[in-house]
């Protein structure tokens, strides 16, 4: 299915002929009960990063089945720092339940409101539901997000650049992607694959099926210390597609 995606003139561009990274997105729509397209639709790379977007968590937690529909109740004086918002549902026990609530006074002392070019300035009131929504699937529906931050989350925790060097690059310069696989020569790519198998919690004979079917990778090779050896491309290519799920994961955990 992931190479009958990778095809298609629907899904994003970042999809399109890259099998690793369609697959990386099947297997997140599997985690969590979504539509494969959908989830293509709304994952983006942020600094980097891969991140939900806000719309997509939310509709999510409204089709999980496990809440009434996410409902925001508006706190404080509209205009002010007090003003903020906390999302809230029904289970299915019936209770109430409440997320953490965030106000503009939270986004100015969280660093988000100062921000060149940030929402919260523009948009206030979207920013603070967006983000009261975020706070309530990490509270109660955890097992939706995956440790991924939502792309506006992304860019308020981003570093404000202060080199005036960095400050000073014209608009239209090229910013190089970094490699994301910076494992140490002397480390095998055996053993980093395994290391984010483990972290995904896929276990190694799919990893290598995968392989021999999509990359082709000769059937005889039945490990991956093999498939180092013989076709190391077709590996380093699926680890570069995992590093990139195991930064966020880790820095999820922090």
């Amino acid at each position: 299915m992931a190479k009958l995606l990778t095809s298609s003139s629907i899904v994003p561009q970042t999809y399109r002929e890259n099998l690793a990274d369609s697959v990386i997105a099947l297997e997140m729509a599997n985690r969590i009960g979504a539509n494969p397209l959908a989830v293509m639709q709304n994952l983006y790379i942020v600094h980097g990063r891969p991140a939900w977007s806000s719309q997509f968590l939310i509709s999510c937690i409204n089709a999980s089945g496990k809440f009434s529909p996410l409902r925001y109740k508006m706190t404080g004086t509209k205009g002010s720092d007090e003003w903020g918002c906390a999302a809230w549902a029904i289970d299915k026990s019936g209770e109430r339940l409440e997320g953490p609530e965030v106000s503009i006074g939270t986004a100015k002392a969280e660093g988000w409101y100062q921000k060149n070019g940030s929402k919260w300035k523009t948009m206030p009131e979207l920013m603070l539901r967006y983000r009261a929504a975020t706070l309530f699937a990490r509270l109660y529906a955890p097992e939706l997000t995956m440790g991924i931050q939502t792309d506006d989350e992304v860019i308020d925790i981003s570093p404000i650049v202060t080199d005036p060097v960095l400050r000073a690059k014209p608009a239209n310069a090229q910013v190089t992607k970094p490699e994301l696989l910076e494992a140490p020569k002397s480390e095998p790519l055996a053993k980093v694959a395994r290391g984010l198998l483990n972290l995904a919690g896929i276990p190694e004979p799919e990893l290598v099926a995968f392989l021999h079917q999509t990359a082709g990778v000769d059937e005889t090779l039945a490990t991956l210390d093999e498939i180092d050896a013989m076709s190391p491309d077709a590996l380093k290519k699926a680890c570069e597609s995992w590093k990139t799920v195991e930064k966020t994961i880790k820095g999820a955990r922090k």
